[in-house]
């Protein structure tokens, strides 16, 4: 009942009300992106949600366009300067994706939507995580976020959907917020995010 009623409910009730309570960050966010990185203001990206059906995700943008001589956009790091990395550290950048929330392609809480090039890559076991929706946050972003293995997000995508529960989600919202207020995980070391998933795992 949970997972098929409750669950959705607070979903949508939930992200109806902080789109109106964050409406001046939402604004004031998007207005310093567009003085500092100029158009387009959101990250627009296909990713796979539920059963693998594939939505639209909206974040703020955080990496400018810079090229280099050649006209070669710069590496990840450059693009994203210190700007961005203030956005992403407090995780504003994540704002846009209560839209997605009321829309119904995303929950507050689940397994993290990748990208779409890696679903030929997972194995039965991994696939599992599409068999709920993918989440703002989740088991794995409060247990290290993005400076952890595939092998481990995987794990804790799994063991989130095996204890699937009002009490395990209100934990992670908890953990979450700790997790933004010491800034931790945004990055595996020697990445902006994490190295691309190769299916090796």
């Amino acid at each position: 009942m949970y997972k098929s009623i409750i669950k959705p409910l607070i979903d949508f009730m939930g992200a109806l009300v902080l789109l109106i309570i964050f409406s001046p960050i939402t604004l004031i966010t998007a207005c310093f992106i567009l003085i500092k990185l100029g158009h387009p203001i959101f990250f627009t990206q296909k990713r796979p949600g539920y059963k693998g059906k594939i939505f639209t995700i909206y974040k703020f943008r955080t990496m400018s366009n810079a090229k280099d001589l050649n006209g070669k956009l710069l590496n990840d790091e450059q693009r994203l300067g210190t700007f961005g990395q203030f956005i992403r550290s407090t995780s504003l950048d994540e704002l846009p994706q209560l839209w997605n929330v009321l829309k119904g392609d995303m929950s507050f809480i689940g397994p993290r939507p990748l990208l779409l090039e890696y679903l030929p890559l997972y194995t039965p076991t991994q696939t599992k995580r599409h068999d709920v929706k993918p989440g703002i946050t989740g088991w794995a972003q409060v247990n290290g976020r993005n400076a952890m293995s595939w092998e481990e997000k995987f794990r804790y995508d799994v063991d989130y959907i095996n204890q699937l529960s009002l009490g395990m989600d209100l934990k992670i919202i908890y953990l979450t917020l700790l997790k933004v207020f010491k800034k931790e995980g945004i990055s595996q070391e020697g990445n902006v995010t994490m190295e691309k998933f190769s299916g090796r795992e």
